[in-house]
């Protein structure tokens, strides 16, 4: 159910309303509009009926129900689009639209210092790189983890960047947490719900990427996993589904796009990289991504992607990064977005 505050109400109102559904046994999650608060009650959907009382209460103008599965993250509670903030000067979800660019893995400081420089200079906004890495592979690079957070650390003081960052289990989250500016949940983990649970705990923005095999309703059903242990602040990200085709490393859902903005107010980035796997197809998929209504692209960029640990063949040299993102000035102009 979700409690819909009266225009201007008071703070003691609503106080007021968030300590009776508590102690109707469901937990309050205050979701702040442009005009009126909302307030989600989220718990046992057997007993919701009790919560229609509150509609009498001081300063409440209804009380409705959800329908969608998938509560916090629903356009029924929050009709305008979420702005997400990752730093005090930077945003996703708002009109500008936001390009994270970086290597797959960070290798050495060199090669995470010079991607960073490069990418800044091309336009990115924020700076992406694992240090963790889940492989299919058990004899695959598996990240330099703390060593390797040490190094985007660097790489953010001498460019400016934020970085995100996979965290690939509950353990080291916090320790990733410490040093990045926004937490990646990779697509093998879209359903660890232990690990997403855990990151509902924190204060940091959660990029979220669809699982390879999941559908719309099921990936917002983790970032409800998510939000419902209290962080609001998840970006969704189409990486990719696996279909029959062969083609491309995955088959990208540009209709994805869409159809979650219609049904979620979070925003909505896509990973080109992962979705095709081919350097190739990156720029005609962004831009297609952009016309499609995106919020931001992460594309992984790299100085010597022939030498890469990992993922070499679907990773941009800096020239050809700079050329995408030019191109690109022109279609977020076109989609009424800056970039």
């Amino acid at each position: 159910m979700i409690v819909v505050m009266k225009a201007g109400a008071a703070k003691k109102d609503r106080d007021e309303v968030t300590k009776r559904i508590k102690e109707l046994g469901y937990k309050p999650h205050i979701i702040h509009g442009t005009t009126r608060d909302v307030i989600g009650a989220v718990g046992d959907e057997r007993g919701k009926s009790v919560l229609q009382s509150i509609e009498s209460m001081q300063g409440v103008e209804s009380v409705v129900p959800i329908l969608q599965p998938y509560k916090l993250a629903s356009r029924e509670v929050k009709k305008e689009a979420s702005v997400v903030p990752i730093t005090d000067t930077l945003a996703i979800g708002g009109k500008e639209l936001i390009v994270m660019a970086g290597p797959c893995s960070v290798e050495n400081e060199a090669q995470i210092i010079d991607s960073a420089l490069a990418v800044k200079a091309a336009g990115a906004q924020m700076l992406r790189g694992g240090a963790f890495k889940p492989r299919t592979s058990p004899y695959s690079f598996q990240g330099l983890e703390e060593e390797g957070l040490k190094l985007l650390a660097k790489a953010r003081e001498m460019t400016g960047l934020p970085f995100v960052t996979e965290v690939i289990d509950p353990d080291t989250v916090d320790l990733v947490a410490s040093y990045a500016d926004m937490l990646q949940i990779g697509a093998r983990n879209a359903q660890n719900f232990a690990l997403l649970k855990k990151v509902g705990q924190i204060k940091k923005p959660i990029l979220l990427k669809r699982g390879m095999s999941m559908t719309i309703q099921e990936f917002l059903m983790s970032a409800e996993y998510i939000m419902s242990e209290g962080n609001q602040s998840v970006i969704l990200c189409e990486r990719g589904i696996r279909t029959f085709e062969t083609a491309t490393r995955n088959t990208l859902d540009i209709s994805a796009v869409p159809v979650l903005k219609a049904k979620t107010h979070l925003p909505v980035v896509i990973d080109p990289s992962h979705a095709t796997g081919n350097y190739h197809y990156i720029a005609p998929m962004s831009y297609a991504a952009v016309a499609a209504g995106v919020d931001g692209l992460i594309i992984e960029v790299h100085p010597d992607p022939e030498r890469a640990s990992s993922d070499g063949p679907q990773s941009l040299k800096p020239k050809k990064f700079t050329t995408l993102v030019e191109k690109l000035k022109l279609f977020a102009e076109a989609a009424d977005r800056t970039l």
